[in-house]
């Protein structure tokens, strides 16, 4: 680290170009608006090198001295010094990627107008760079970027909700590996991200997070190393999906009371079966109300080995059943699915066995 060189702080945000140093320990930052601060340097890390503006000293000739040996050619190459980073507790779960999007509101009881907070989670051992950018006039705009340590939370930016309509699409780029050790190689990830931006005025969106002390809304990026595809609707999608019900006359009921252990139970996610009304609520919020009874459901069962439940969505374009295979594949790896009996259910049914 030299004068000159532009740093990023570590455990915080910001950062600056290197104006001087006071002791070993501590280096003086000039951030952008021109104000001094000192920081340790274990928490800077040097990002760009100025190498033709720093200011050098004129060198002083060395004083002659007598050698009374043969002089040994002395090395001209500057020895540059690694960042320095604090070792890591690792843990076993770690091993697997799993990185989060999180935003925290400033006050929860004033939820129509007060701001927000975003926060990534970065929970495994890998540190990683990331990029988090919107978009706009179809380019892309980075709001943060920087280095993350593993098992940290890392606040990102802090807004108001004037911005959040140029917040609907969103993208995190993240760039994994591991400090002066071997370590399994990830790859590369960006992950877009398509938000809601009504949930952020309806208290319920915001949920309890073993991250937080407050209730936010989260928005997973990556689970146990696979890279999160949202689901993405149109409303002639939604719509056609729940159409279809009346097309179809399978033997179906919300939830089955029969007893025979034999007996699969029966779970009907048509919206006019698992909503009274659906007055005043948008195709997304309609699915995300279906994929939530399904959620439920098989938490529910979870313990029960060999358990066979069937899940009516309906045939339509598919819209449906593709949101519950994917949230299988996501949450539920150990249960097996098939496609039900045409004969008792039609075609727009799926069984899951728990396993």
């Amino acid at each position: 680290m030299k004068i000159g060189d532009k740093v990023r702080f570590l455990s915080e945000v910001g950062g600056g170009i290197v104006k001087g140093f006071t002791g070993n320990d501590t280096v003086l930052i000039e951030d952008e608006d021109g104000f001094d601060i000192p920081m340790l340097k274990r928490e800077c890390v040097v990002i760009d090198t100025d190498k033709y503006n720093i200011q050098r000293s004129a060198p002083t000739p060395p004083k002659v001295q007598q050698p009374t040996k043969s002089p040994q050619p002395v090395s001209s190459t500057p020895v540059v010094e690694k960042p320095r980073f604090m070792p890591v507790q690792e843990t076993r779960e770690g091993e697997r990627l799993n990185v989060l999007l999180a935003f925290v509101p400033d006050d929860c009881k004033q939820i129509s107008t007060t701001g927000y907070a975003a926060y990534l989670v970065n929970d495994s051992n890998y540190y990683f760079y990331y990029t988090y950018a919107n978009v706009e006039a179809a380019k892309w705009n980075v709001r943060s970027h920087g280095l993350m340590e593993p098992n940290t939370k890392l606040l990102i930016e802090e807004f108001e909700k004037e911005v959040l309509n140029d917040m609907q699409r969103l993208v995190v780029q993240l760039i994994p590996f591991k400090m002066d050790k071997l370590f399994t190689r990830k790859p590369a990830m960006a992950v877009e991200l398509r938000i809601d931006v009504v949930k952020f005025y309806k208290l319920h969106s915001f949920t309890e997070s073993a991250f937080f002390d407050e209730p936010t809304l989260r928005y997973d990026l990556v689970v146990d190393d696979e890279v999160v595809k949202p689901l993405s609707v149109s409303p002639d999608e939604l719509r056609m999906a729940m159409l279809q019900k009346g097309e179809e006359k399978p033997k179906r009921a919300r939830i089955s009371t029969k007893k025979l252990s034999n007996e699969p139970l029966v779970v009907d996610l048509h919206a006019n079966e698992v909503l009274e009304t659906t007055a005043g609520m948008s195709n997304s919020d309609i699915l995300k109300y279906q994929m939530d009874c399904f959620e439920k459901t098989m938490r529910e069962h979870l313990s029960e080995k060999g358990k066979k439940i069937v899940f009516i969505h309906g045939k339509g374009d598919g819209v449906l059943r593709k949101a519950v295979l994917d949230e299988l594949r996501r949450k539920f790896r150990s249960c097996t699915s098939q496609d039900a009996s045409f004969s008792e259910y039609g075609f727009g049914a799926t069984m899951v066995t728990i396993r």
